[in-house]
């Protein structure tokens, strides 16, 4: 097996890993979508608390459906021998790979503005679902309790809540899980949103997820690396 074979194998094993991946996560976001209980029932506990600050199904159908783009591409490109879509592939995984660049570094030097955008699109939903929305309810519920906060930055959050228009009161992580959990006593307690804690359980392990960032920045960067290999190899057959 010469060289350039053996590349070619490799980069149709590795999408083919890609594409089964990407089809697992859309299919996961398609049975969150139809039947989240049971999913919050069955990995609700399991479940990544960052994941569970955003709407999981959606966020499982884009990456999949991502992931399925790429390995098609990659998988088919090498295996048919196609510039064209070996071309596609490698303008893809660049402008993700500029795409993630971007986003850490807005992340790093705007993280307040990071802040602003996220209580500007989460905050009316706390308030228009919270109580209404069981899903959304049950979602919020787990974060907070796992995590140890109230809300996306504080108790005022679910203010005019359908939850806090029927009982009067916050939810009980607002006051450290005492009830009733009252205006008075929320403002005591000072329970820190989520956004400040997930923020300070990130820079806590800084390392962890340095080194998941760069793994991937790596499989991006070698991924292009060898489309390219491949498409310029093709030149010369």
């Amino acid at each position: 097996m010469g060289f350039f074979t053996f590349i070619k194998v490799m980069m149709i094993l590795f999408n083919l890993a890609i594409f089964l991946g990407g089809g697992t996560l859309l299919g996961v976001g398609i049975w969150v979508t139809v039947d989240g209980q049971s999913f919050l029932k069955i990995f609700g506990a399991l479940s990544s608390s960052v994941l569970q600050v955003v709407n999981v199904s959606y966020f499982l159908i884009v990456i999949g459906s991502i992931l399925l783009v790429i390995g098609f591409l990659g998988c088919y490109g090498a295996q048919k021998e196609s510039k064209c879509l070996l071309m596609m592939f490698f303008s893809v995984v660049l402008i993700i790979f500029i795409a993630e660049i971007a986003a850490a570094v807005v992340a790093l030097v705007y993280t307040g503005l990071a802040e602003t955008l996220l209580t500007s699109v989460v905050t009316p939903l706390l308030k228009e679902k919270y109580g209404a929305d069981s899903s959304f309810t049950s979602i919020w519920n787990i974060t907070m309790g796992e995590i140890h906060c109230c809300g996306l930055n504080n108790y005022t959050d679910f203010t005019h809540s359908p939850f806090y228009k029927k009982n009067e009161t916050y939810p009980e992580f607002c006051c450290n899980g005492v009830k009733p959990c009252n205006e008075t006593l929320a403002a005591k307690k000072d329970v820190s949103g989520c956004f400040p804690q997930i923020l300070k359980e990130i820079k806590t392990n800084a390392g962890v997820v340095g080194g998941v960032a760069a793994g991937i920045a790596a499989l991006e960067i070698s991924s292009m690396a060898v489309s390219m290999y491949l498409y310029c190899r093709l030149d010369q057959k």
